[in-house]
């Protein structure tokens, strides 16, 4: 009776000794790719993501210049009416012209003026807001627009649009 507990020990130590020798050739990956490193695996990319989108999702906004452009024809129900108007021209040019108008023109504070941008930073009569010069197709756009690049609201920016537009001709 002895001699049996001997030969299970034996066999469970010679069940285990070829389970852990010869079981992990039964767990392996026999593919090249799995043997290489992360880096030079070559990429996967799903079918659909391997072209570009063609839906509306991904149109473009438009340009500020092309919102210029229209911003002469009539607005849509319920927008705000553009205050600005197109004179013939170089934008550098008539951006100089515009800042002469202003200080000439009574009233108006020039807080700021940032030439690259195109704008001049207001304040005429107790209203704050931008006035702001763009390239258009048909010349240069001068509007008068809030810090959030929509159409000024008031009395005032209409009174002076209208005041640089007798002072340019446009």
């Amino acid at each position: 009776m002895q001699r049996s507990p001997h030969i299970l020990r034996t066999v469970i130590a010679s069940t285990l000794l070829v389970g852990f020798l010869g079981g992990c050739h039964w767990f392996g990956k026999d593919s090249d790719l799995y043997t290489e490193s992360a880096e030079t695996r070559p990429l996967e990319v799903p079918p659909d993501l391997d072209r570009p989108a063609i839906d509306a999702a991904m149109k473009m906004p438009p340009t500020a210049s092309a919102r210029a452009s229209t911003a002469t024809a009539a607005p849509a129900a319920g927008a705000a009416t553009p205050l600005g108007f197109t004179v013939p021209g170089e934008r550098d040019a008539v951006f100089a012209k515009v800042g002469e108008a202003l200080a000439a023109t009574e009233g108006v504070t020039i807080a700021s003026r940032a030439q690259l941008l195109g704008t001049y930073d207001v304040s005429f009569g107790g209203s704050d807001f931008l006035v702001r010069i763009t390239k258009v197709d048909a010349g240069v756009y001068i509007s008068a627009v809030d810090p959030r690049g929509l159409p000024a609201a008031g009395d005032a920016p209409k009174r002076l649009i209208e005041s640089l537009k007798a002072a340019l001709g446009g």
